[in-house]
């Protein structure tokens, strides 16, 4: 009985290897989404006075990288180019063992010690932290690389079960997270009396902080002037009951779930430019959604395209007869 037990663990271990590009296309979203907000703003955006913060950087919390230099813009500038540069280590690949903890560091001390806006910096601070497990046990020196299912299968029979065993369990922990965040995003709509009539995305558009440009506004005006403003307001509470749902659907539905999440959080970017807010999601989204067995095949996808470019062109190149 037991060596039947062995057997058909051994066997499942075998069939899905966690350590795949899947996950390491999410880690590249995260390091970039964090990557651009630093790239893209001065120390004095993150770290000034603010309502109930009179010092900052916040170092309350000892953790925060942002905290190991002297309270001064040019030290912070500093901290914050070390970090760019870490996380494009991240976004490259690079020993996911070495940079999974220094992209965790980073995030948190963005939570922790920055003023921010948007809320992605938490969701990516839980995420890197809750992907320590995966990151640790990756040997790997890309996390682009593919192991073919020989290497796989010889890994586990060699006595790697445990490592393989705590992957596997940090991602059902992830998803476990992922659909209980779209479910507490989702009831949390319904103590709002402008969610339940459906006017919420009126007000939310029309934000002075976070709302729509002018040109948007006036595009979208025929929505949220009139009745169907009821449509994108329910039409959100909708979609994420559904992506929490999709925890508890078959793994041959979930592309259909994932292309749900990506349009959700697409507009939500295109909308308000919550752009950094989107690629975490779209991170969290690829982990909770898409099988980590299920590699993607970005070589054959060029491949595929380029096919398609060069055919497409000498369609509508002129045939020699045609020429003259």
């Amino acid at each position: 009985m037991l060596e039947k037990i062995g057997k058909y663990t051994l066997h499942t271990l075998s069939s899905v290897y966690p350590w795949t590009n899947v996950y390491g296309l999410a880690r590249t979203l995260l390091a970039v989404s964090t990557l651009l907000t630093l790239l893209l703003n001065d120390a004095t955006i993150f770290f000034r006075p603010a309502a109930g913060i009179a010092e900052y950087p916040n170092c309350s919390y000892n953790l925060s990288i942002f905290c190991t230099v002297p309270n001064e813009y040019s030290y912070l500038n500093l901290i914050r180019w070390l970090c760019i540069g870490i996380l494009l280590l991240v976004a490259i690949g690079w020993r996911p063992r070495i940079t999974g903890v220094f992209h965790w560091w980073i995030a948190h001390s963005m939570q922790t010690s920055a003023l921010t806006l948007d809320g992605g910096e938490q969701v990516s601070a839980v995420l890197t932290l809750l992907l320590l497990p995966l990151t640790l046990t990756d040997s790997r020196k890309w996390h682009w690389e593919n192991i073919d299912a020989q290497t796989q299968a010889d890994q586990v029979r060699s006595g790697a079960v445990l490592p393989h065993i705590v992957a596997l369990l940090t991602i059902v922990a992830i998803r476990f997270q992922a659909s209980i965040l779209y479910l507490n995003a989702a009831v949390a709509k319904l103590k709002q009396e402008e969610w339940i009539d459906g006017t919420a995305t009126y007000y939310f558009l029309n934000d002075s902080l976070l709302g729509m440009p002018p040109l948007l506004i006036k595009a979208t005006e025929f929505v949220l002037n009139t009745s169907l403003v009821v449509i994108p307001t329910w039409g959100t509470f909708v979609a994420e009951i559904l992506l929490f749902a999709a925890l508890f659907v078959p793994k041959r539905y979930w592309s259909y779930f994932l292309f749900l999440g990506f349009a959700l959080h697409g507009v939500i970017a295109i909308m308000i430019g919550l752009y950094s807010f989107s690629l975490i999601m779209f991170g969290l989204l690829i982990l909770y959604l898409r099988p980590v067995e299920q590699e993607y095949r970005f070589r054959s996808s060029l491949k595929r395209l380029r096919t398609w470019s060069l055919t497409r062109r000498r369609r509508a190149a002129p045939s020699f007869d045609e020429a003259h």
